[in-house]
């Protein structure tokens, strides 16, 4: 019975009247602030934890999760390396790669782009560039001349699929005439969107045997790149690598390659996390000004609660329901905006880029062509929780407070 008489009261005075209006729009403005706190930490950890994902993923999704090099040399006899590599059970794939710089040419455009030499087979297995071939296929790839290009290098340049282009090597050939570059024409034989700026246009790829030909390899290659079972692995399968390939190469895994971006953004995260926080500090502080002012302004209604029998405790657990409850709503109101914005936040990028008629995500500045979101239940019941505590905390001391009222005094008071 208490109980309910206590959440009666509570509410009561939550609702207010028409000259206690100053303290209900700050109730009001508490509420939103927590609302808005709680819903943007949980909107830009989603992102936060959508662009790490969808970068590592492209990123490792193209080069692999350990490289294999030999400093200043070729690698050379990389079938016999390959073999001895894919004997580690966690290994999945091991690609011979040749690597270089070249100029692409098309009609007056020219652009300076990454050749990756690459076997059809290999190619094919990395389903994030064959899986998002958009134009033409994987079928011609393996002739001579045949090249996979980019699909926003293809635009730059204007070259369709079917077309050719022409690959300039800045390294050439040595002649009476001094050193020439190397130059030849390629067919384009179809366009991949990786969804990746960077890689989407800056990157071609070249069937392997051409690429060694072309860049003067002959039976070496660049590089190998090995793919793994279990990418967070990568650093326990060093040391067994390191042991098939010998003395004379290196083996780097991908935390090490990508060690600054994977960083960056890992500090980024966190520092995110600790300012958005302060905006729910700020609002769990305008509850306890709000409640302080509530105090004052029941005085009198605590005075005569008291003559009449209530006690100290049933005056605290008033106040501290009128509080809590100011919290509580206004964190899961934001917990439901947030979760609401982080699934849909691209296609509210959309709309709003359709009413304002300006790009809000540029693929040139944020490297992904879409605004990535990945909801971590975890890390929304860590801010929910957050939330609620310092929601809870703030309204400890101004429930006190009243409960300390004399109540002769809170009677004398108007």
């Amino acid at each position: 019975m208490y109980f309910t008489i206590e959440w009666m009261i509570a509410l009561r005075y939550l609702r207010g009247r028409k000259q206690e209006a100053f303290i209900s729009v700050i109730s009001w403005f508490s509420l939103s602030g927590i609302a808005l706190g709680v819903a943007t930490l949980i909107i830009v950890m989603s992102v936060m934890n959508g662009f790490r994902e969808d970068l590592l993923g492209r990123v490792l999704g193209i080069n692999g999760h350990i490289k294999i090099f030999s400093v200043g040399e070729k690698v050379k006899s990389y079938n016999k390396l390959t073999v001895n590599i894919k004997k580690i059970d966690e290994v999945s794939v091991v690609a011979p790669v040749v690597e270089g710089q070249v100029m692409l040419t098309k009609d007056n455009n020219n652009l300076g782009v990454m050749v990756r030499g690459i076997s059809k087979d290999d190619l094919l297995a990395r389903s994030l560039v064959s899986d998002n071939i958009i134009a033409g296929s994987m079928q011609k790839f393996g002739n001579s001349d045949s090249i996979l290009i980019g699909l926003r290098l293809a635009q730059n340049l204007g070259v369709k699929v079917g077309e050719r282009v022409t690959v300039i090597s800045p390294k050439g050939n040595i002649t009476i005439m001094g050193s020439m570059p190397r130059i030849k024409s390629f067919n384009v034989v179809g366009m991949f969107d990786v969804g990746m700026y960077e890689y989407d246009s800056n990157m071609i790829f070249m069937p392997l045997t051409s690429a060694q030909k072309f860049f003067k390899m002959g039976s070496s290659v660049s590089y190998l790149e090995v793919f793994i079972k279990a990418p967070e692995k990568s650093m326990s399968l060093l040391k067994d690598i390191r042991e098939k390939v010998g003395p004379n190469l290196t083996a780097v895994d991908w935390k090490r390659t990508n060690s600054s971006f994977y960083n960056a953004i890992q500090v980024e995260r966190n520092v995110m996390f600790l300012i958005l926080t302060l905006i729910i500090l700020v609002a769990a502080f305008n509850i306890i000004s709000g409640i302080i002012m509530l105090v004052r302004d029941k005085s009198r209604e605590i005075g005569i609660l008291r003559t009449i029998g209530a006690n100290r405790g049933m005056i605290l657990r008033i106040f501290f329901i009128s509080g809590a409850s100011i919290g509580t709503i206004g964190t899961i109101t934001g917990c439901f905006l947030g979760l609401i914005f982080s699934y849909n936040i691209d296609f509210i990028r959309h709309l709003l880029q359709n009413l304002t008629g300006t790009e809000l995500f540029s693929a040139e500045i944020y490297f992904l062509s879409h605004l990535p979101s990945k909801v971590l239940i975890s890390e929304v019941i860590l801010v929910v929780s957050m939330g609620l505590f310092l929601s809870f905390l703030a309204t400890v001391y101004p429930s006190w407070r009243a409960a300390s009222l004399n109540p002769v005094d809170a009677l004398k008071s108007e």
